[in-house]
């Protein structure tokens, strides 16, 4: 059942706008293989924003986020684990994947994601 829009803090979607407009090289790559539902019809969207966090690209009918991440995150961990642990209270799996696993992986990376929306 589609949920009522929520009224987003200005702030969030200025830097959600923002990162749209700069997508690492993995992103741009993800975004071509899941952009206008080239992925079993389903719709994806990029720089997603839930709550204060903004998740790299959501899928509303699955409630699935998916995360491509560079090197900053093996300083992040708490931070990610503490994003994580809140997405998931909210309903929503969360999927990670490296920058490079995109980029070296990407049958792989995306037969994970498939299995995960076919579920």
């Amino acid at each position: 059942m589609p949920r009522p829009p929520a009224t987003l803090p200005e702030d969030i979607r200025a830097y959600a706008r923002e990162m749209r407009g700069r997508m690492t090289d993995a992103e741009a790559l993800l975004w071509q293989l899941l952009r206008n539902r080239r992925l079993v019809g389903m719709k994806f969207r990029r720089q997603h924003p839930v709550g204060r966090y903004i998740l790299d690209f959501y899928c509303d009918e699955k409630q699935l986020g998916i995360e491509l991440d560079g090197g900053q995150h093996t300083e992040a961990v708490v931070y990610d684990q503490l994003r994580e642990n809140w997405l998931r209270e909210q309903g929503i799996q969360v999927l990670r994947f490296w920058n490079n696993q995109m980029l070296s992986e990407t049958e792989a990376v995306m037969e994970a994601i498939y299995k995960a929306v076919v579920e």
